[in-house]
Order: structure tokens, then C-alpha cells, then sequence
């Protein structure tokens, strides 16, 4: 990262981006659970895609939760909560040999694991300027990535010695990025006023329309992104290509995210997140949408890599917009709202995706994949305005008390 960025974005910020690049490096049963379960556990393809829609529900519930605790409680407690609980499970859900045991085991993983979002992301709105929330959100992003690709790196390598030594791997990281925030991190809850206190959670989420827009407008481009994992490998497969081909052709959206992240977060230091959410809406829809043409590597490499562009310039954009949207006392509570259209296209990505390719096909699927980009982008430009007027008056808001204390 460049020395201005490092200097510029406050310290705390650091511990949070350090934590979360040694948890994801130690991401290693994400990545494996479906290998695991199918050959070391013997169970069938169906029934490990419902232990993953089990840890998917889990996600859910995790987020939800974790949401209200993070406003409630504090988001050092809740990420402590969650990160020391995933540690555990993980140990668990390896040492588990049953199938019950195995489903409630990926059921509280998903709690544990997906409840850590949203203290974080509120940790970072609360540590971070509004106009510095782009950069950060950038190289946080980045971090995930690098985290990823190097997990995946890994992962082969523990698995020779056995596949406990990936849950324990894990869980020893996820443990070690736990011990980091306790030591490093204090509570960055912002103090609030008895007014903000009384209001209802749930009652203002279901007036905010613009924030409502933006989540289902996120389900949107979710649905199509996630069809990386859901249904990509699939068409690959139709073409005669093997799964070793899917993973090396894949692998180039984790290298193209860790070189070319840094670059981005440059492009976009003096960029409107509002109208850079279009944009990428549009690259991503396009990149999956000429998968439909694609028979060979190659063309399936230039795919990935043009959606992956659209990927980098959308994952900061919309967090830095999250940001910005959440009032001050419900960054935690919006923050969970928002994931949970991730974790709901989770599971509709690929039944909507498996429907539409056996009914219609391939070409289809891609072209649907287009029209969901289209519109995505679409809605994006044409609620920016609002976004912007959104974040402005919250921004205010958050300000007010601050500069009241200083008459």
C-alpha cells in the first residue's frame, strides 16, 4: 500500500485490515468443505450442497443477529463473540463424524463465522472518515482477496496432512485475529443521544426506502456474481474442459484483485462511489454476459478477468455507500440488513441459476446474467441522486453532536 494511504487512514483502521488478512489467510475450510464432506465424510453431492445451505441459514441468522449486537452491545464484544466462537466450531465440526453433528455444526459455523461482518464493517464507518471510506473500503477489499488466494495456496498443502489440519489451521487464525482486535482494538461505538437511542430498529429500516432500494439492487448483482461458483464450473464442464481447467481459469479473478486492487483504489480516490456503482454493475454484466460465447479457456479467461474489473470497482463502492447510509446508532443493524442479500442470493443464486440452465440452457442463463447487470446498473443511476442526498443528511447528523460539544 502506498505510504500516503498508510499514513492518512487512522492506525486502528490497520489492526482491523491485519486481522482480517490473517482470518481469511486461514480461510481453509470454506474452501474445502464440499471435497471434505463428499470424500473424507462419504456424503452424496445433494447432501453436502444442504450442509452448505445449512451454513448458508446459519449466515443469515448470524448476520441478523450479530447486527443488533453490534449496536446494542458494541462491535469489539460482538467480533470477539463471533470470531472465538467460530474458532471453536471449527475444531468441532472437524472432529464431528456424524451427519446430524456435521449439520448442526455447519448450522452454528455460519452463525459464528458470518456474524463477524457486521461489527466489522461498522468498526471501519466508525474509524474512518466519510471521504476517506472509499479508500478504505478498497484496500480492505484487498485484503479479502489476498487473504483468499493465499488460503487457497495453502489449503493443498495442509490437506496432505490430513483434513483436521485445515480445521484446526483455521481455527487457530480465526483465533489469532480474535487475540489481535482485543489487544489492539478499543470500543469505536460512537456515544449516543437519548433520542437515537429510543428509535426502533426495524421500524426505521422500513422506512428507508433508499436504503431498502440499495439492498435489493445489491441481491441483484450478488445473483449474478455468486454464478462464479454456482454455475460457471458447470458450463466449463458442458464443454468438454475439467474442473482443474475451472480452477486455474477462477484463480485469475484472486490475481487480478490482488495486483490490480491498489491501481483501483488510486482510480477511484477522487470518484463518486453513487455513480461508480453503475458502472460496475454494467462491466459485470457484460463479463458474465459474453460468457455465453465462451467454449474455450481462453474466452472463459477473458470473461472472468472483465467481470472481475467490475467486481473491484463494485465491492468498495457499495461499502463505502453502506457506510455512508447508516446512521450513526445502526451501523451494526444496517450493516446485517445488507448482509443478508449476500447470504440469500447464496441460496438462490444457484437454484435460479440451475432452473434457468435446465429449462432454457446455457446461453440463457448468461444472457439473464446481462439483463441482471443492465438493470442493477440502471437502478444505481438513477437512485444516485438520492444515495447522495441520503448520505449527506446522515453525514450531517453523525457531525452535529461534534460540533455542538465544541460551543
Amino acid at each position: 500500500m502506498p505510504r500516503s494511504l498508510q499514513k492518512r487512514l487512522p492506525s486502528q483502521f490497520w489492526v482491523v485490515w491485519t486481522a482480517t488478512l490473517i482470518n481469511r489467510a486461514g480461510g481453509f475450510v470454506g474452501i474445502f468443505l464440499t471435497i471434505y464432506l463428499t470424500t473424507e465424510r462419504g456424503f452424496s453431492e445433494s447432501t453436502a450442497g444442504f450442509v452448505l445451505g445449512l451454513y448458508g441459514l446459519g449466515g443469515a441468522i448470524g448476520v441478523t443477529g450479530a447486527g443488533h449486537l453490534t449496536d446494542r452491545w458494541g462491535r469489539r464484544p460482538t467480533v470477539l463473540l463471533a470470531m472465538g466462537s467460530a474458532s471453536v466450531l471449527m475444531v468441532v465440526l472437524g472432529l464431528a463424524h456424524s451427519r446430524p453433528a456435521i449439520m448442526a455444526g455447519a448450522l452454528a459455523l455460519g452463525i459464528a463465522a458470518e456474524g463477524a461482518r457486521p461489527p466489522l464493517g461498522a468498526m471501519i464507518a466508525d474509524l474512518v472518515p466519510a471521504s476517506d471510506r472509499g479508500r478504505a473500503f478498497s484496500v480492505y477489499f484487498w485484503a479479502i482477496n489476498l487473504g483468499f488466494a493465499t488460503a487457497a495456496i495453502l489449503a493443498g498443502f495442509a490437506a496432505g496432512s490430513g483434513y483436521l489440519t485445515l480445521f484446526l489451521a483455521d481455527a487457530a487464525t480465526t483465533a489469532a485475529a480474535a487475540v489481535l482486535i482485543a489487544v489492539r482494538i478499543r470500543e469505536t461505538r460512537p456515544a449516543t443521544t437519548p433520542t437515537t437511542e429510543q428509535r426502533s430498529g426495524l421500524g426505521t429500516l422500513g422506512r428507508d426506502r433508499v436504503f431498502l432500494g440499495f439492498v435489493v439492487c445489491n441481491l441483484l448483482i450478488a445473483l449474478l456474481l455468486l454464478q462464479h461458483m454456482a454455475m460457471l464450473p458447470i458450463a466449463m464442464i458442458d464443454d468438454g474442459l475439467s474442473p482443474r481447467t475451472f480452477g486455474v481459469v477462477i484463480a485469475l479473478n484472486g490475481v487480478l484483485i490482488v495486483l490490480g486492487q491498489p491501481l483501483v483504489t488510486r482510480l477511484l480516490a477522487t470518484r463518486r462511489e453513487a455513480l461508480v456503482a453503475p458502472v460496475a454493475a454494467v462491466v459485470m454484466g457484460v463479463g458474465f454476459g459474453l460468457t455465453a460465447l465462451a467454449h474455450t479457456p481462453v474466452w472463459y479467461g477473458a470473461t472472468v478477468l472483465l467481470w472481475t474489473v467490475g467486481e473491484m470497482l463494485n465491492a468498495p463502492s457499495n461499502a463505502a455507500l453502506l457506510a455512508g447510509l447508516s446512521p450513526v446508532d445502526m451501523r451494526g443493524r444496517y450493516q446485517g440488513a445488507y448482509g443478508l442479500s449476500w447470504q440469500a442470493a447464496s441460496f438462490l443464486a444457484p437454484t435460479l441459476g440451475g432452473a434457468v440452465r435446465e429449462l432454457a440452457g446455457n446461453t440463457a442463463l448468461w444472457l439473464g446474467c446481462l439483463g441482471l447487470g443492465l438493470a442493477a446498473g440502471a437502478w444505481s443511476l438513477l437512485a444516485a441522486p438520492a444515495r447522495e442526498r441520503r448520505v449527506a443528511e446522515v453525514t450531517a447528523a453523525a457531525e452535529a453532536p461534534a460540533e455542538l460539544a465544541k460551543i
